[in-house]
């Protein structure tokens, strides 16, 4: 199968994006990539590989810039050829860490949605206290849904946690305030009637403070709300680490402790670091596109493509079309 990255995109790139593509390229023997960026800023981190295509691009898309607008201006730009060759057909699916709002522009307005799917949802696995983690959509593709996008996201969002995670039977859950099918906004009230009749394992309401404890396999919700989900937890697990460090360092007696335990921490950091369970994919689209973490390393690159790979493998975008055309003709 043949996957593009983005070389430019995120804090890290080229180097470490590269690092990741060659990481992946030794793994899995069974992938070509095609790698699109300014060619003299990644000639340093170049080497020749086989299944390893360059594909130079004068323009590049900044983490500033306007998401619409640089993708309808900058035609040259590594991320939007990226995207014209998924269109194009010389790429199956498609990995970029850069500018999340020119992705999701890329994606919707490049390579183009499934028939049928309203308004694709941005979806990243995040963690779990057990390590096993969760899928959450929307997280921020659209600051506002209706009920049946909820329906549509629950129904992607289990599919892919049966494909690619190798859940059977996925829990979903839909992000309310209790757990009482009374419980919500106008939204939620709305949707439960509607997750009820869906095609999917729906378990009811479930609430942001178990969301750690792995409540659901797969929990949907509008973008607006996921993304402030997404950036509480980013956020809580990064302070709370920051305090564990203070505490460590702060005599004699705790820095020894520290020298003890520091295999412990850093294993538990990468338990609540969600760029470790791959990156967030793009659902509802014609093609795979993952949206890798914007300071991603070579791991965390490598842990993208991996996840675009079994994507592709499993067919998760064709399951996704053939699933909801059928609910669609169920409902008329």
């Amino acid at each position: 199968m043949k996957i593009a990255v983005d070389a430019m995109g995120g804090d890290n790139a080229p180097k470490e994006i590269i690092a990741g593509v060659y990481k992946a390229l030794d793994e899995f023997s069974d992938i070509e990539i095609q790698l699109y960026g300014h060619q003299e800023k990644m000639q340093e981190f170049l080497k020749e590989h086989e299944r390893l295509t360059i594909v130079h691009c004068e323009e590049v898309i900044e983490s500033e810039d306007d998401p619409v607008r640089s993708v309808r201006r900058k035609k040259d730009a590594s991320m939007v050829r990226m995207a014209q060759a998924v269109k194009d057909g010389q790429a199956d699916a498609c990995v970029s860490a850069g500018n999340t709002g020119a992705l999701m522009s890329a994606g919707l307005f490049v390579v183009g949605r499934i028939d049928g799917v309203d308004r694709p949802a941005l979806a990243p696995t995040l963690p779990t206290i057990d390590g096993k983690g969760f899928v959450m959509l929307d997280m921020g593709a659209n600051a506002e849904a209706r009920p049946e996008h909820l329906v549509q996201y629950a129904i992607m969002g289990s599919i892919y946690a049966e494909k690619v995670r190798g859940i059977e039977n996925p829990t979903v859950g839909l992000l309310n305030i209790g757990t009482e099918e009374k419980k919500g906004n106008d939204l939620t009230k709305a949707a439960f009637p509607l997750l009820k009749e869906a095609p999917v394992n729906f378990i009811g309401n479930v609430e942001s403070r178990d969301l750690l404890n792995g409540v659901a396999d797969v929990v949907v919700t509008d973008g607006f709300t996921g993304n402030m989900v997404l950036k509480t937890i980013e956020g809580t697990a990064m302070n709370v680490f920051s305090m564990i460090k203070d505490v460590f360092m702060s005599s004699a007696k705790t820095k020894v402790a520290a020298f003890l335990v520091k295999d412990n921490i850093k294993g538990l950091k990468g338990m609540l670091d969600y760029s470790e369970y791959g990156g967030a994919g793009l659902f509802g689209l014609k093609a795979p596109v993952i949206k890798a973490h914007g300071s991603s390393n070579a791991t965390a690159l490598f842990n993208a493509i991996r996840q675009t790979r079994t994507m592709v493998e499993y067919d998760v975008t064709g399951t996704i079309y053939s699933t909801l055309k059928k609910e669609t003709v169920h409902e008329d």
